[in-house]
């Protein structure tokens, strides 16, 4: 009794409802671990590239135990990734194993049979015998939350399309959970996620965090005067590194072995399989992604958007790049409302608040970037390729693309403005995130990195797809969450979801 007691103390109130599973004492042994009936046990949902790249750093944390992985693809088939070895020779790395994988090499790693095996392998280098068998193995998430009741948490690794009815299933059943960006690719949907957060008062980590950069020295040049009232930022990311296509896939080869399209699809609308939708290349997608900016934006400006205090913006308006053709010698441009455009620049505009004056936000990708500002130009310099300006009524900061590095433009500014030292980026180790979400687990107070703390960035991204959907300017009223000058782009602030795949019912 007592033993239990500790342990429900151990990992908190947040979800005390929740059947903890209590792991066996041979899964790990020796001085100095967290006792196996202290661990968190966390299942693993999605394990493509990322999922697996992620998995060679979660794996070493003390407190967790990796009990189950889920993925609608078995094998390692037609994953995509920067380098055909790279990933392997990470998870060889963090296995200790350099023959790991034998035999595979110029195969991109991917599916759940690799991550069973992975997980496996490591915990058996943790015991005497060498071998461990302990890691389960699913499909469908849904079998995976109806077998594995005792999970104390997931990590959700999914494309974008999955990450909102993945997250409140798991949500509604007391699971703590850690997601990748975006909340959903939905604005209703990432709304619903953040309501059944703060319902169900689970531990939340949202990983984007760990990636922000400190606000601390901009907001001190603000605050001071420095660049006298803000009026603008402007960040430009080289993103996409993936295709945008301009017209939908045409041929229908056959679906992979051990691949589940239908669970790959989720909640959206049946259609032929194409490699030309999945893995690497799913976010160029409106119904599967979220677009650049929501594949970096949350890096970049969730701290951003925190310092500043930003909440709903006014209007979206997208200026974006577009494909012609010709149908019977005559040019015409293709209409897409299925695929996120080459490049773009898109304006939010952000009301004052009792706080900050009124500040409007402009995204850049594919290339496209602000026109180098005059005080850049005295130094003989030009915009880096990825970058953050702050543009006020009397100068400019111009900073790294995560606010690294920020500086007064033109360099002569910065005599008169000392910097601070910055704070130190973690290397290696368990994140800040991730030791406050553990903590919040055992019961403390929710982390910076709650999804509680993600409204503002999860409803912009979205409105920036919905702008370029549209391509039209979009007035956005708050309140209502409608948007106010364009009735017919409301359909998309939410999506229609395929029979069994409503949140309410899944």
């Amino acid at each position: 009794m007592k033993n239990k007691m500790n342990r429900r103390k151990f990992l908190g109130t947040a979800a005390a409802s929740a059947c903890f599973t209590i792991i066996p004492r041979h899964v790990l042994g020796g001085a100095g671990v967290v006792p196996p009936s202290d661990k968190i046990t966390l299942a693993h949902i999605g394990t493509g590239t990322e999922g697996l790249r992620e998995m060679t750093q979660l794996i070493a944390i003390p407190e967790i135990q990796i009990v189950s992985v889920c993925d609608p693809s078995k094998h390692a088939v037609g994953y995509r990734d920067w380098g055909k070895d790279s990933l392997l020779n990470q998870m060889r790395a963090a296995l200790g194993k350099p023959g790991w994988g034998a035999g595979t090499e110029g195969i991109v790693p991917g599916g759940r049979d690799v991550a069973r095996d992975f997980v496996e392998t490591y915990y058996g280098t943790q015991r005497s015998g060498g071998t461990f068998k302990g890691c389960t193995s699913y499909a469908d998430f849904r079998e995976l939350l109806e077998q594995e009741k005792g999970v104390d948490a997931v990590k959700i690794m999914t494309p974008d399309h999955l990450h909102g009815v993945i997250s409140i299933a798991c949500m509604k059943r007391d699971k703590h959970v850690i997601m990748h960006k975006p909340l959903a690719n939905r604005l209703e949907e990432a709304r619903l996620v953040i309501d059944t957060a703060r319902e169900k008062g689970v531990a939340t980590h949202f990983m984007p965090w760990d990636a922000n950069g400190s606000m601390d020295q901009v907001m001190a040049w603000i605050n001071g005067g420095a660049i006298g009232t803000l009026r603008e930022i402007h960040n430009w990311t080289n993103r996409p590194v993936w295709p945008q296509y301009t017209h939908l896939p045409t041929s229908t080869p056959p679906i992979p072995e051990g691949f589940d399209w239908d669970l790959w699809l989720g909640p959206e609308a049946d259609r032929p399989y194409s490699p030309d939708y999945t893995h690497m290349v799913f976010r160029g997608w409106y119904d599967f992604g979220g677009g650049s900016m929501a594949d970096m934006g949350h890096y970049s400006l969730w701290s951003v958007f925190h310092a500043l205090e930003l909440g709903s913006p006014t209007s979206v308006e997208p200026m974006l790049s577009h494909t012609c053709e010709f149908t019977d010698a005559i040019p015409s441009r293709v209409k897409n409302d299925f695929s996120f455009p080459t490049a773009c620049t898109v304006r939010f505009k952000y009301p004052a608040t009792a706080k900050t004056p009124a500040v409007d936000l402009v995204w850049y990708d594919g290339g496209m970037r602000p026109p180098t500002p005059p005080e850049l130009e005295v130094d003989n310099k030009e915009l880096p390729i990825e970058g953050m300006l702050f543009a006020g009524s009397k100068g400019k900061i111009l900073a790294g693309f995560l606010v690294e590095a920020p500086r007064l433009i033109p360099e002569r500014r910065m005599r008169k403005h000392p910097v601070a030292a910055a704070p130190g980026r973690q290397q290696g180790g368990t994140s800040p995130g991730m030791r406050q979400w553990i903590a919040a687990i055992r019961g403390g107070p929710q982390s910076p990195s709650s999804f509680l703390n993600a409204g503002p960035i999860s409803e912009a991204v979205n409105l920036y797809s919905i702008a370029l959907r549209t391509g039209k300017k979009l007035l956005y009223d708050s309140a209502s969450r409608k948007i106010t000058n364009l009735a017919e782009a409301n359909k998309y602030l939410s999506r229609e979801y395929r029979k069994g795949w409503e949140p309410q019912s899944i």
